[in-house]
């Protein structure tokens, strides 16, 4: 039985023969950083993302950390969902902002009005919205008015979301700035990598000058911001530009795999599938199923792997940030939601080049071990 793995990075031969001609014209040139490659993967980003403006950084840590900066946090509260990665909370920290957790909604894994209005304080400087696992929250507009009302910046954590949209519009365009990131797994990669897409100039220009050391100018020795070694090398944007080319046939592939995914699972009433909002386009970065209350996940992990050889994604996540040791001093009380689908996912594997043979493969293992540990 050949193995399924939680996830598969894609790049085919022209892929990789584009990459090297890319690579080689840089090495020869000796333009390795903040040069054509980095503005061709701006480019077509922003391009992908009907974004006026797109600035590669390093990492999506950093994407985040350089809005956030840009929005002025230090010494202010910062809302942010506790079911998210550690570097959302990273980034409002080392911006110098206090962050604050919110619960979430159990059909969305999102912020809600209600949760955010729940934390919101005079000192709340901004809202920070994780589109987790690729499905932007239908509750995005009203959210974004309510951080209009507050006078607090709605920046988007769209580490998950490369492609997918709401009612047309695409992830990173609903807030002040939308933050990407290009680690290895993303449906599209620079290998490392992140993105600032934004509609504001100012933020535009900040963001260049923080990206760089917080140069007021690339040749210059003259520093006008808290900036710090946030470029994006040529040969990662090289990378970049040429896998951005297969976005949108990536998110296709994905979402027939989920498509599939969603029919054979609908019969399995122990199993419960995050739902795709009404006028919602998820790229399925992750395909989000949870167990009953009380199930082992671990147990139910081990079975569809020993058994199947089907090792299933990464959670999203296993271990809410309010009860995570660097981040606990931070927390303020129970969030229940966010605690119960921590505990309670998984995450079927998509790929972007996924195989009939495999989708069934998953859909065996995953069926079987759930009839037999939850009837």
């Amino acid at each position: 039985m050949t193995a399924v793995p939680a996830a598969r990075i894609v790049f085919d031969a022209d892929d990789r023969a584009a990459v090297a001609a890319a690579v080689a014209e840089s090495l020869a040139t000796g333009a390795l950083t903040l040069g054509p490659q980095t503005e061709r993967f701006e480019t077509a980003f922003a391009a992908a993302h009907r974004a006026q403006h797109a600035i590669a950084v390093a990492t999506g840590t950093a994407a985040l950390e350089i809005a956030l900066r840009v929005v002025g946090v230090a010494n202010h509260d910062v809302v942010l969902p506790s079911n998210t990665f550690y570097a959302t909370a990273a980034a409002v920290v080392h911006a110098g902002g206090r962050p604050v957790f919110a619960d979430v909604a159990a059909d969305t894994f999102a912020l809600s009005v209600q949760t955010i209005e729940a934390v919101l304080t005079p000192s709340t400087k901004a809202v920070v919205l994780v589109h987790v696992g690729g499905l932007i929250t239908p509750e995005v507009d009203a959210i974004r008015a309510l951080c209009d009302r507050r006078g607090v910046a709605l920046v988007e954590d769209a580490a998950h979301a490369h492609g997918c949209s709401l009612d047309g519009r695409m992830a990173g365009t609903f807030g002040l700035a939308g933050a990407f990131s290009f680690y290895p797994t993303k449906v599209t990669t620079s290998a490392e990598g992140g993105m600032i897409l934004t509609a504001d100039t100012q933020v535009r220009d900040e963001a260049r000058i923080y990206r760089d050391q917080g140069k007021g100018a690339f040749t210059a020795n003259h520093h006008v911001r808290d900036g710090a070694s946030w470029r994006l090398s040529e040969l990662n944007a090289a990378a970049g530009a040429v896998h951005v080319q297969h976005l949108a046939e990536f998110v296709k592939h994905r979402r027939t795999v989920a498509a599939r995914y969603t029919r054979a699972l609908a019969g399995l009433d122990a199993l419960t599938t995050l739902a795709e909002p009404p006028g919602a386009v998820s790229n399925y970065y992750k395909y989000i199923v949870l167990l009953p209350e009380g199930a082992d996940r671990a147990r139910f992990k081990a079975e569809v792997a020993d058994r199947f050889a089907v090792r299933l994604s990464g959670e999203v996540y296993d271990l809410p940030l309010h009860q995570q040791p660097v981040l606990m001093k931070y927390a303020n009380g129970a969030l229940p939601v966010a605690e119960d689908v921590c505990a309670r996912h998984v995450c079927l594997p998509v790929h972007s080049d996924m195989r009939d043979e495999e989708v069934d493969q998953v859909l065996t293992a995953v069926t079987t071990v759930s009839r037999e540990m939850f009837g």
